[in-house]
């Protein structure tokens, strides 16, 4: 397996990001990849209506992990760290139509440029029958992050005097009798 043998060791920065503790090491065809403890990365990016279908980490983590590193390396186009994301993922076990998809809204990302006929052409077979099976339950699901979100919002307006008035109430000293 190109990846080193181990584990993925993070620490959390915030509710987003995530710091490698310890380097992740990738040996392709011709290059050495090492991931550097301390790296910061936020595993798959996912947009939030569509985390039910795929999760920003699980059985691609590592491949996530390096395709943001590979993303800030100079020497590393985006077609080819787009590649070596599939790839490696295809080496972790990952499924077939998992690792298309996820390699189809990379692409995507990079808005295809540079990219070659026969590239684009893989890339619709693959994000269209994908819209066409996303689109709705992610639609519902972005109408109840809104609601949800919304709701929120209401507790915090109707609550948040009484978090003020606890804030300011004046505090007790408590004492006690010595003998």
């Amino acid at each position: 397996m190109p990846f080193i043998e181990g584990d993925v060791v993070v620490r959390q920065l915030d509710a987003r990001f995530w710091e490698t503790v310890e380097p992740l090491e990738y040996r392709g065809a011709y290059e050495t990849f090492l991931v550097p403890a301390k790296f910061r990365t936020d595993f798959a990016s996912v947009p939030r209506p569509f985390v039910w279908l795929l999760p920003s980490y699980g059985d691609y983590t590592k491949s996530a992990i390096l395709h943001d590193y590979m993303l800030k390396n100079p020497a590393v186009t985006r077609y080819d760290a787009d590649g070596l994301f599939r790839r490696s993922m295809r080496e972790l076990g990952v499924s077939f139509a998992r690792r298309w998809v996820m390699w189809a809204a990379v692409r995507a990302a990079a808005r295809l440029s540079g990219s070659r006929l026969r590239d684009v052409l893989i890339w619709l077979a693959v994000a269209i029958p994908t819209a066409a099976f996303v689109i709705v339950p992610a639609a519902v699901i972005l109408v109840w992050l809104t609601l949800f979100w919304l709701i929120e919002y209401v507790f915090y307006l109707v609550l948040r005097p009484a978090g003020e008035r606890q804030r300011n109430k004046p505090q007790l000293e408590v004492t006690t009798a010595s003998s």
